[in-house]
């Protein structure tokens, strides 16, 4: 039997809750097609973070990789934080 090379899983998300310690949770949306209407829809699931120091807010775009389960329900971490939430509310402060 071949054995092929686990597959790396990463996700984009946005920070809905950062309210566990060193933990975020993550919701991660993706488009499905539905096979007689043709139409899109978006399908959410939430998962379960290390956010080592709570560096994410509530509200961040967030990258999130597999890795070893570190918890029950904890089973990815954060990468990368795209876009913060802090940012934007300043740059919409200055544009007033």
């Amino acid at each position: 039997m071949e054995q092929h090379p686990p597959r790396s899983r990463a996700f984009v998300g946005v920070v809905v809750k950062t309210a566990m310690k060193d933990t975020a949770t993550v919701r991660v949306d993706r488009f499905v097609k539905n096979a007689k209407y043709k139409k899109y829809l978006v399908r959410s699931k939430k998962y379960l973070a290390h956010d080592p120091g709570n560096t994410a807010q509530v509200g961040d775009t967030v990258t999130i990789a597999a890795t070893r389960p570190l918890s029950k329900r904890k089973r990815f971490t954060l990468v990368l934080a795209k876009g913060t939430a802090a940012a934007e509310k300043e740059s919409a402060a200055k544009e007033i």
